[in-house]
């Protein structure tokens, strides 16, 4: 028998308390990624190639506040905007959704609007028959292919935040941004079926280069400054930052509830680490008088290392299975997650708490072994 032997038949020498422990390293550490990709999805906005050009102006005083529509003509002429939209959240219910539709609607000028979000990629045939009829909408392509929707299809939706529902039909799909969900359709029709009340919810322009982008920002705040309609210009990742914050400080929360899942990991690795040396204390005794002394704590260490392992590999490993190669998050979780992505960051966080892990735990009865003389450890079992 040599070392690697030795140390694979202790570790197994109780087979339910070696699963046990591999287990509850597996679980913890699967459910310490889970979270840990959780709060990177709430706290990390997708990004695509003109978010940063993008810009968003709102009411002042609250993003549930509208804004006039003539501010479309002041907004044009500030130096630096290359294309302005209005942009005004419909939030209707889709068939079938009565309680929560996982995708937004989104009132916009069908021309000025593919100037604002050129990420959007649709076949110009179909935007042009989108831009041509009035009741029609571009539809993302993951709605699309989560309800079946086809060309020519009606999408009917029900009021919550306006009161009037609407009848559209699919005129076109796009695809191409950070979130190939929204469904955009005329503002016009919006502005019929609430009587031409003249207001928008927000404006979403692009700056000429990103460099102006931040100038665009100061110029739209100062522009309307003291107006009867104070607007807070921001860039598309602050505003939607502005969101994340809403979730109120939920880094704290998740990292509270990370850090006691790894503290009461380490108390049971601890427990079950020393329950295990403590039942071999003779046979550790014996090895001690035969000249193994420095030895015992790498057999140890080996032991609780190679447990802590095998359970990171099986929680840690499992979770990039599940969420990367397994389940469709969007449809798991109604589209609250557009991505689940567990990443080579993530698995190797897990894998060194597992790591730290199996050296701690074995700490504690390398200590005790070390303390108790031969003799004592003779008559531990006797």
């Amino acid at each position: 028998m040599n070392a690697a032997t030795y140390i694979v038949k202790n570790a197994l020498r109780n087979k339910r308390r070696a699963a046990l422990s591999i287990l509850s390293v597996a679980v913890s550490l699967f459910l310490f990624v889970t979270l840990q990709v959780a709060l990177r999805e709430m706290t990390v906005p997708p990004e695509d190639i003109g978010s940063s050009l993008r810009v968003i102006v709102r009411n002042k005083v609250s993003l549930a506040a509208t804004l006039p529509a003539k501010q479309l003509a002041i907004i044009e002429r500030i130096p630096g905007v290359a294309a302005v939209t209005p942009f005004t959240f419909y939030g209707g219910n889709y068939k079938g959704d009565e309680k929560f539709t996982s995708f937004a609607q989104f009132a916009v000028d069908p021309q000025r609007m593919m100037k604002v979000v050129v990420d959007a990629k649709s076949p110009a045939e179909q935007v042009a028959a989108w831009q041509a009829d009035r009741t029609s909408c571009l539809v993302g392509a993951d709605t699309a292919k989560r309800y079946d929707i086809k060309l020519g299809d009606r999408m009917k939706f029900t009021g919550t935040f306006w009161p009037c529902d609407l009848d559209l039909k699919v005129a076109g799909f796009y695809a191409g941004t950070a979130d190939d969900r929204t469904v955009f359709f005329h503002h016009k029709y919006l502005d019929e079926l609430l009587g031409d009340p003249g207001i928008v919810g927000t404006w979403w322009l692009r700056a000429a280069s990103v460099e102006e982008a931040p100038k665009v920002v100061e110029r739209i705040n100062k522009a309307f400054a003291n107006s009867a309609a104070e607007v807070r210009a921001e860039t598309e990742r602050a505003f939607q930052l502005g969101f994340v914050s809403m979730w109120g400080n939920i880094k704290i929360l998740i990292g509270s509830i990370c850090t006691v899942v790894v503290f009461m990991l380490l108390l049971v690795t601890v427990s079950t680490m020393s329950m295990a040396i403590r039942e071999r204390f003779r046979e550790l005794a014996v090895l001690k008088a035969l000249g193994f002394r420095r030895e015992l704590f790498g057999f140890i260490l080996a032991e609780s290392f190679g447990l802590a392992m095998a359970g990171a590999l099986l929680g840690g490993g499992g979770a990039w299975l599940l969420f990367n190669h397994g389940i469709n998050i969007q449809k798991v979780t109604n589209g609250i997650f557009l991505t689940f992505e567990v990443t080579h960051r993530h698995l190797g966080l897990a894998f060194g708490i597992a790591a730290l892990l199996g050296v701690v735990s074995a700490l504690v009865p390398a200590l005790a072994v070390a303390r108790t003389s031969v003799v004592d450890g003779l008559k531990t079992l006797d």
